[in-house]
């Protein structure tokens, strides 16, 4: 008889930098949209966990990269259900207009990876896999959409004391 593997969820983080001080009049659409936006992504099929600040409905004050970039991480139940958030739901009208309040992106500002269901990736662990990807390219352990990997393919592609996604 064989044990059974766990699940694995799928783990993002992407990274804005902005134009403009969140607090700038020019930004306040963008800001009106998170507590809607998140509220939908909360209730959202395959959602399961997102970062936000101790005290606050968002992360957008958490700048682990620098005071003009703000960063989402989340955890998804499958690589569907994030694409279907992300691009098939009211979140894709802030998609549209991101260049409004964010610079355009000249590296990696998406990254994804598997991670053992239960789990709940640190902001380190993320920036770390957004460095991965940026240094390395695509690979089982730092993906994106576009170059995507299976939980079994990333399995076994975690260093010594982080989890590995089964």
């Amino acid at each position: 008889m064989t044990t059974p593997t766990p699940a694995s969820h799928l783990a993002q983080l992407n990274v804005a930098k902005l134009r403009f001080p969140l607090d700038d009049p020019r930004v306040a659409p963008f800001v009106e949209m998170l507590d809607p936006v998140n509220d939908a992504a909360d209730a959202a099929p395959g959602f399961v966990w997102r970062l936000v600040e101790d005290g606050e409905a968002d992360a957008t004050g958490l700048r682990p990269l620098g005071d003009d970039v703000i960063v989402n991480l989340s955890v998804w139940e499958t690589q569907e259900a994030l694409w279907d958030f992300a691009y098939r739901s009211g979140h894709l009208e802030v998609m549209r207009k991101r260049r409004d309040w964010f610079h355009r992106h000249v590296e990696a500002h998406l990254v994804l990876w598997w991670v053992p269901a239960g789990h709940v990736p640190t902001v380190g662990e993320a920036v770390e896999r957004l460095a991965h990807l940026r240094a390395h390219g695509p690979s089982p352990r730092a993906f994106t959409f576009a170059s995507a990997h299976s939980a079994a393919d990333a399995a076994g592609h975690a260093p010594d004391g982080e989890p590995a996604a089964v």
